[in-house]
C-alpha cells in the first residue's frame, strides 16, 4: 500500500537534513544581491529550484478587473511587462527566502512599482491575523495591482477572491470564481480548504448580512474548516510532487 503521507513529506523536503538545507538557502536569499555571482545564483534559483523555466512557457497571467491582475511568480522581465501594462503595485503572496524574491523586489524598484507582501497558504484556512492584514493592505494599494504566488493557481486565487470582496465589493459567488480549474486550482486536494473558506463566508457571513470584517471577528473559525475538506490523496500527492506550495 502506498504511504501518501510519507510521499508528501519527502516531496516537500521534510526530512531533517533537507529541512536544514532549505533553511540555509532561505537565509541566503534574504540578503541583498551584492555581486554578479549573487545575481547569477539568484537567477539559477528562480529558474530551476523554483521551477521558473516552466513559467517561461505559461505565466498563468490574467486580468481579473480593471484594477486587478493575477499571475504566477514573475521574473524581472515579467515585472517590466507589468509596468508597460500600467500595473502600479505588485503583491507577493509568498514568503521570502528564494532567489526570485530579491530579483523581483529589485525589478519593482527599477520600474517604479510598489511592492507589498501578504503571505497566504494554499493548504490551510487563512488565519484571522492574515485576513486582518489583507483588510488593512488591499484597500490602500495603488491600482492596478498584480497579485501572484508561485504557480498562480491557489494563493493567487484566494488573494484575488479577497480583493474582489474587500475592494471590488463582489459577492461570494463572484469571488469563488477565482478558485477555478481554469487557473490550475484543484479543489479535490487539500487546497480545497480555500474553497471551503469561501463557502463558509457565503453561508455564515454574506447570507447573514454581516460585513466581511464582522464575520472574521465574530463567526469565522479557521480551525473547523480542514475537517470539511474531502481531499483525494492521489491529487494531493500529485500537487506535492509538482512542488505546488
Amino acid at each position: 500500500m502506498i504511504d501518501f503521507a510519507a510521499l508528501r513529506d519527502r516531496a516537500r523536503g521534510r526530512t531533517p537534513g533537507r529541512k536544514a538545507r532549505r533553511r540555509a538557502r532561505a537565509e541566503r536569499w534574504r540578503r541583498p544581491l551584492e555581486t554578479s555571482r549573487d545575481r547569477r545564483e539568484a537567477w539559477g534559483s528562480l529558474l530551476f529550484a523554483d521551477h521558473g523555466f516552466l513559467r517561461l512557457a505559461y505565466r498563468n497571467r490574467h486580468q481579473v478587473t480593471e484594477r486587478l491582475w493575477r499571475s504566477a511568480q514573475p521574473s524581472p522581465t515579467d515585472i517590466a511587462t507589468a509596468a508597460r501594462l500600467g500595473i502600479r503595485t505588485v503583491v507577493s503572496l509568498r514568503a521570502d527566502g528564494f532567489g526570485g524574491d530579491p530579483l523581483e523586489r529589485e525589478a519593482c524598484a527599477r520600474h517604479g512599482l510598489n511592492f507589498e507582501r501578504v503571505v497566504l497558504q494554499s493548504r490551510m484556512a487563512p488565519p484571522k491575523a492574515v485576513l486582518r492584514q489583507a483588510m488593512e493592505v488591499f484597500p490602500r494599494l495603488e491600482a492596478p495591482v498584480l497579485l501572484h504566488c508561485k504557480s498562480g493557481a491557489d494563493r493567487a486565487g484566494l488573494g484575488s477572491a479577497l480583493w474582489m470582496i474587500l475592494v471590488e465589493g463582489a459577492s461570494a459567488e463572484e469571488a469563488q470564481r477565482q478558485l477555478s480549474l481554469k487557473f490550475g486550482h484543484i479543489k479535490h486536494a487539500r487546497t480545497g480548504v480555500l474553497d471551503v473558506f469561501l463557502e463558509a463566508w457565503a453561508q455564515t457571513g454574506e447570507a447573514a448580512g454581516l460585513s466581511f470584517a464582522e464575520w472574521v471577528e465574530t463567526v469565522y473559525d479557521p480551525e473547523s474548516l480542514p475537517r470539511r475538506v474531502q481531499a483525494n490523496p492521489i491529487a494531493d500527492a500529485l500537487l506535492s510532487l509538482m512542488a505546488r506550495e
